[in-house]
């Protein structure tokens, strides 16, 4: 098999580009493969970072009362929403100018603009600091708390692209990543760092553990011939009950943080609602389906969103 031109499974998708979105309606031809480096038409990344922020400062407010404003938490909603598109942004491009050369000799991500050359490295560093810099104006805009544990996220997100050619486990690296805004938002809102925030986090390893465990499954094979490492190739065939212990690790921490918080009941409902979608992921799971997979691991927007309509219930009725 010859990396790069194989459909590599059935389901198997050439190029993790989409065409036909509103990159190749609107914006002028140059501009394009610019903005495909920062994921803008590919915004579950962005959901998936903003979920955990969006979460926390809704579960402060649940837990604090009046002593965390609505205005005060709708300000928060905003600004993580922005930040979360740079910086998912800025990941994703300090990602692709490290594995650049990785990337060409992968199928679905050969067409990728650093790693077919549609923008040279000077072009994709300068989006970096862009994207970056959009960020830091988003961090300085919260509580000093939450500004120097956001700071801290920086050596995590500096030794992410580097994981997967030292453990079969970047997955878990990916998760005190992408998590990291659990601490931030709780900080932003109050001013200190608590125990469900860190329930929060800890829960989000286990639920990034799951659903990028999937998404490395449509790669497993590219990656062994290429040379680097995953959950997906760690645990072959045994993925169905890793991927449901994930899971249930990051259901049973969330319970942990509403409890911690003093939550009331529909907290628990959006936790019930999303411990169902993982159900579904997991029973329906095809591993040899990379397009399935592709589906599974998008589908963890929804279980986000079932969670936060839980904790904003419950906001709504402390």
């Amino acid at each position: 098999m010859t990396i790069g031109t194989s459909a590599r499974g059935r389901g198997r998708t050439p190029s993790d580009i989409p065409t036909g979105t509103w990159i190749d309606r609107y914006p002028p031809a140059a501009l394009r493969p610019y903005l495909r480096l920062a994921r803008l038409d590919r915004p579950i990344g962005t959901w998936l970072l903003l979920w955990p922020c969006w979460w926390s400062a809704t579960l402060a407010a649940a837990a604090e009362g009046p002593a965390v404003p609505v205005p005060m938490i709708v300000g928060l909603l905003v600004l993580f929403a922005i930040g979360a598109v740079a910086m998912r942004g800025a990941g994703c491009i300090y990602n692709d100018i490290v594995d650049r050369d990785i990337d060409a000799k992968v199928a679905r991500t050969a067409t990728r603009p650093l790693a077919s050359g549609a923008v040279g490295l000077a072009g994709g560093w300068a989006l970096l600091v862009l994207m970056a810099f959009i960020g830091f104006l988003v961090l300085i805009q919260l509580d000093p708390t939450a500004i120097r544990i956001g700071l801290v996220s920086l050596l995590l997100i500096a030794a992410y692209p580097f994981m997967k050619r030292v453990t079969y486990w970047p997955q878990a690296w990916l998760g005190l990543t992408f998590n990291w805004g659990a601490l931030v938002g709780w900080a932003a809102a109050t001013g200190t760092l608590g125990w469900p925030a860190l329930a929060l986090y800890a829960g989000g390893i286990g639920w990034t553990l799951g659903y990028d465990t999937i998404y490395a499954h449509q790669d497993k094979e590219d990656d062994a011939l290429v040379g680097v490492k995953s959950a997906a190739l760690k645990l072959g065939g045994r993925t169905r009950p890793a991927v449901a212990g994930f899971y249930l690790w990051a259901v049973a921490l969330f319970a942990l943080a509403g409890a911690l918080a003093g939550a009331a009941w529909p907290f628990y409902l959006g936790l019930a609602a999303m411990a169902l979608h993982f159900g579904w992921q997991v029973v329906s799971l095809n591993i040899d389906h990379p397009t399935g997979c592709l589906r599974r691991f998008k589908s963890n927007r929804d279980a986000g969103a079932l969670f936060f309509a839980g904790i904003v219930l419950a906001a709504l009725l402390g």
